[in-house]
């Protein structure tokens, strides 16, 4: 009877212990599952940080990818999350049209999407709300400092990266800003060359070097991103040309940055990445909530040139 009594208390200490674990654990946070375009660029280094930080401060657990530049990879990425059943998706699309079919598979398992830094373009993609720089007006004010820095006249190259729906925004940005001052004021800026190197920092070396072959007057380089602008920067010093073109662009990495710092580049439309970062969360926050979301929340650069690269406190001076 002893041994009994024992036995009972034993089994009922073990309950008990078990309920107050279950009590003391938390329950499962909610995920949001992210898929990059990369890691390898600080931008979206920056980017992925700024969710990640501002989606713990709300409870939620951030799963955070990169399809780097691999749309395959992307599509894998997304379709775990739908398996893994996360409560939101956040993507900046490799390919802005090939992804739609991922955002449909996420809209049939009733996960909401929101689309960051790059727009998805799919037709019956549904995407509650994409949150980006404000890439035309990005563009428009790089065309406005490449005139100021050319005087109002000279042949111009674009490296530009023509598959992604941001970079098409900018370029657009740039080509009407240059027809509007055209117009107005009477600049004279020629388009001589517009190639493609993917915003990557070695092709658009390859590019530059191309250009610079073709068009031995070349006055300015209105590059994309600091990464085609770098890759330029290198072919222009490689072909002993350095202080004869004028580079401009769209980013605000430290090293495209110090370099501004050292007036090798011109000046950068700077973007955002952690207002990108933290805006986006708001919209998931806000969707959770039952919240009307806008479609499109857009964040404004600032150009950017040597007298800020003097001030600022995150570069060596």
């Amino acid at each position: 009877m002893h041994s009994r009594l024992l036995a009972l208390a034993a089994v009922a200490a073990l309950l008990l212990m078990s309920a107050c674990a279950s009590r003391d654990r938390a329950p499962d946070k909610p995920v949001i599952g992210v898929s990059l375009l990369t890691l390898t660029n600080p931008f979206f280094r920056d980017l992925g940080n700024a969710i990640k930080q501002a989606a713990e401060r709300q409870g939620y657990r951030v799963v955070l990818t990169a399809g780097d530049f691999d749309i395959g990879k992307q599509k894998n990425q997304v379709a775990d999350f739908i398996v893994q059943d996360v409560a939101a998706i956040v993507i900046t699309p490799i390919d802005s049209k090939s992804i739609g079919t991922s955002i449909i598979e996420a809209n049939r398992a009733g996960i909401p999407v929101f689309t960051a830094d790059i727009k998805a373009t799919a037709e019956g993609a549904r995407v509650v709300s994409h949150i980006a720089t404000d890439n035309y007006q990005a563009g428009r004010m790089a065309a406005k400092a490449l005139i100021e820095a050319l005087s109002g006249r000279g042949k111009v190259g674009i490296i530009d990266h023509p598959e992604v729906e941001s970079v098409i925004m900018r370029t657009r940005g740039f080509l009407d800003e240059i027809e509007a001052q055209h117009q107005q004021s009477g600049s004279n800026i020629q388009i001589v060359s517009r190639l493609a190197a993917g915003g990557a920092k070695e092709k658009a070396f390859q590019v530059a070097v191309d250009m610079l072959q073709a068009h031995t007057d070349l006055d300015g380089i209105f590059a994309i991103n600091d990464p085609s602008a770098l890759g330029a920067l290198a072919a222009i010093e490689s072909a002993g040309r350095q202080g004869r073109i004028r580079v401009i662009s769209i980013d605000g990495l430290p090293e495209g940055r110090q370099a501004i710092a050292s007036g090798k580049i011109y000046a950068d439309a700077i973007q955002h990445p952690d207002q990108i970062g933290a805006r986006t969360v708001e919209a998931i926050i806000a969707y959770m909530r039952g919240e009307e979301v806008p479609p499109e929340i857009l964040i404004p650069t600032d150009l950017y040139r040597q007298d800020d690269a003097r001030k600022d406190p995150t570069l060596p001076q």
